[in-house]
C-alpha cells in the first residue's frame, strides 16, 4: 500500500462506511447520551441555579463515559483475521491505529455537539460549551486515542480486557478535569491556558503510545 497517511485516510474512511452501513453511533450512542443529560432534571427537579451549576461537569462526564464506548465499539472489529488482511496488505499497524482513532474522532465530535446542544437548553448553559471549541477538539482527539488503545489492547489477548479500565480510568481523569476547568475558567472570565495545554499534553502522550504500541499489539495478536 501506499504512504503512511494515505494509509490513515483509507482506514478512516471504512470505518466511518462501516459505521454509516451499522448506525451504532448515531441511533444508539448519540441518543442515549442525549436521554443522560435530559434524564438529571426529571431525578433532580428543575431548579434553574442548581441546573446551571452542575450541567457543565454532567455534560463533560457523560461525554467522558459515552466518548469512550463510541471509540471501543467502534475498534471491535479489530479482529485477529481481520490484523492478518491488514498485515498482508502491508498496511502499517501505526496506521492503522491512527486511522481508527480518526474516524472515532470525527464520531465523538457529531456526539459532542448534539449532546452539548442538548445540554445548553436543558441547563440553560449559554452558549459557553459550544464556543471553546479547543476543549471540544481536545476531548474528543484524547477520548478517540485512549478508546481506540484501549481496544487494541482488548483485541490483543484473552487477557487484555482486564487492564481496560485501569488504562481508561486514571487517562481519561486529565481530559475529564481540564475541560471541565476550562469551561469554568471561560465563564468566569480567567485564562483556561493551563488546563488547555493539560489537555494537549495528555494527548500527545496518548498518541505516543498508541503508535509505538501498535506494532508489538499486533504481533501479539
Amino acid at each position: 500500500m501506499t504512504g503512511f497517511w494515505a494509509q490513515v485516510a483509507v482506514i478512516a474512511r471504512t470505518e466511518l462506511v462501516r459505521e454509516r452501513r451499522a448506525g451504532q453511533v448515531l441511533w444508539i450512542t448519540i441518543p442515549f447520551g442525549a436521554i443522560a443529560i435530559l434524564l438529571v432534571p426529571i431525578a433532580i427537579g428543575t431548579d434553574a441555579p442548581m441546573l446551571r451549576r452542575i450541567g457543565p461537569g454532567l455534560f463533560w462526564m457523560v461525554v467522558m463515559l459515552f466518548g469512550v464506548l463510541v471509540a471501543v465499539r467502534r475498534s471491535s472489529l479489530d479482529t485477529l483475521p481481520v490484523r492478518d488482511q491488514l498485515a498482508l496488505a502491508g498496511v502499517d499497524p501505526a496506521a492503522a491505529y491512527v486511522g481508527r482513532a480518526a474516524a472515532a474522532f470525527v464520531l465523538l465530535l457529531a456526539f459532542e455537539v448534539v449532546v452539548g446542544l442538548a445540554a445548553v437548553l436543558v441547563y440553560d448553559l449559554g452558549s459557553g460549551l459550544l464556543i471553546a471549541p479547543a476543549t471540544l477538539l481536545l476531548a474528543a482527539a484524547g477520548l478517540a486515542l485512549l478508546g481506540t488503545l484501549a481496544a487494541s489492547i482488548v483485541s490483543a489477548g484473552r487477557d487484555g480486557s482486564a487492564l481496560v479500565p485501569l488504562l481508561v480510568a486514571p487517562l481519561s481523569v486529565p481530559l475529564l478535569i481540564g475541560a471541565t476547568q476550562a469551561h469554568e475558567a471561560f465563564e468566569l472570565g480567567r485564562s483556561s491556558l493551563g488546563w488547555v495545554l493539560m489537555m494537549v499534553v495528555t494527548t500527545v502522550v496518548l498518541a505516543i503510545a498508541g503508535v509505538l504500541s501498535a506494532g508489538p499489539l499486533q504481533e501479539t495478536g
